[in-house]
């Protein structure tokens, strides 16, 4: 096993771990604070800080991993997310809003500086021109990732049912605790340190397809969210009368059936065509994305049985999506120069962080006037906007050289 690979799979395990603990802190503050009471649009804002601290995050986390290694970015990450555990773990007198969107706000900065650094970092590994291995590695990440956060999901909700708020917190925080050591223990502290220190003034991008290609993320990923975060699990809770454990298992299953697809797009991909991915590649799967959302609305208000309708339309919408998503992932990678790709990937994710805090809040506020139906029109709108941003991608004419 060579060198690299072996420190792919290092990165691979930390991010896995840390991913788990992510998906099953959402799902446990989503279904407790909607057990306590709470609005939809209320549960929204306890999400705030933690999308906007994720766009600082992506902002200024690029140019730090050049600066100090992915290495040592990435297990800040991990101790944010452990301080942010432990801050909900405290008697519930003391969850007022403002401290849980604190919290939130260090698990969402925990959370981007853990992505940033592995998705970053597998460029890093990888030798120059080997670009089908590029796209397999990413895909496998990016998709472990995905399944994993749909395990987090579950993991949430059954925690939540067998051992209450406080008890399911004090478990992933030992758990990531255990990744931090071991992850500490095998990486190099210099992992993606570049020898010339990049300028603060270098986070923003000045290259128009990494600009393009980041403005269709922010739209994908605002596409989900306005209906995944808020509108579906209240949904599923309070009008079908599904339980938490029934809940978080059914999102578990969309997301590790999400992540799967993203693990073997590229062979679907070149399956369609041997061509290496681009823009036009996405413009297809954004045009077929968008029928989705705005056919599961149609049959929800046509009174088609909710129940089937939501879980048809989610798989086809997992499975399209996962593509997109798949596809977005290997390009910024790709088309990223070694000496660039954390400042590169760090910009791409700070649009994708905005993108996420654009739909979970329009997900609290439009399921609260308009319910889901409401919600999947506008995702219908928002992957729109991510196929014409994709169409101006596709005629820039993306050069072969990688940009700077």
């Amino acid at each position: 096993m060579d060198q690299g690979f072996r420190h792919y799979l290092t990165v691979t395990g930390g991010y896995w771990s840390f991913t788990i603990t992510d998906g099953a802190i959402r799902m446990l503050v989503v279904l407790y604070f909607h057990q306590l009471g709470y609005s939809p649009l209320e549960i929204a804002m306890l999400f705030l800080f933690y999308e906007f601290f994720g766009i600082v995050t992506n902002l200024v986390g690029g140019w730090l991993g050049s600066r100090i290694g992915l290495n040592r970015t990435m297990h800040i990450g991990m101790v944010l997310q452990i301080g942010a555990l432990l801050m909900l773990a405290v008697p519930e007198v003391w969850l007022t809003v403002p401290y849980v969107m604190a919290a939130q706000a260090l698990s969402g900065i925990a959370k981007d500086l853990n992505k940033m650094s592995a998705k970053a970092g597998v460029k890093l590994f990888m030798p120059d021109q080997s670009d089908a291995r590029l796209f397999r590695w990413v895909a496998i990440l990016t998709g472990s990732k995905n399944a994993l956060k749909g395990v987090g999901f579950f993991v949430g909700g059954a925690l939540l049912a067998w051992l209450e708020f406080r008890g399911a917190l004090l478990v992933l925080s030992a758990m990531l605790m255990v990744a931090l050591v071991i992850t500490w223990s095998l990486l190099p502290s210099d992992l993606g340190k570049t020898k010339s220190k990049a300028k603060f003034s270098q986070v923003l991008s000045k290259n128009p397809q990494i600009n393009w290609l980041s403005g269709a993320r922010f739209f994908l990923f605002g596409a989900r969210d306005i209906w995944f975060v808020i509108g579906l699990p209240v949904f599923l809770q309070s009008v079908l009368g599904w339980t938490f454990t029934q809940v978080g298992a059914f999102l578990a299953l969309w997301v590790i059936g999400y992540g799967f697809i993203q693990g073997v797009a590229p062979k679907m991909v070149r399956s369609i065509s041997t061509a290496e991915p681009g823009a036009k590649t996405l413009v297809i799967w954004t045009g077929i994305l968008v029928l989705i959302p705005a056919g599961i609305a149609v049959a929800l208000q046509q009174g088609w049985d909710a129940g089937s309708v939501l879980i048809v339309g989610l798989a086809l919408f997992g499975f399209i999506f996962a593509i997109n998503s798949a596809t977005h992932s290997y390009l910024i990678v790709s088309w990223s120069d070694h000496d660039k790709v954390s400042m590169n990937v760090g910009f791409y994710y700070m649009a994708n962080a905005g993108g996420r805090l654009a739909g979970t809040v329009l997900s609290g506020l439009i399921y609260q006037q308009h319910g889901l139906e409401g919600c999947l029109y506008w995702s219908a709108g928002f992957i729109l906007a991510a196929m014409l941003a994709s169409i101006k991608l596709d005629r820039l004419n993306l050069p072969a050289t990688r940009v700077q």
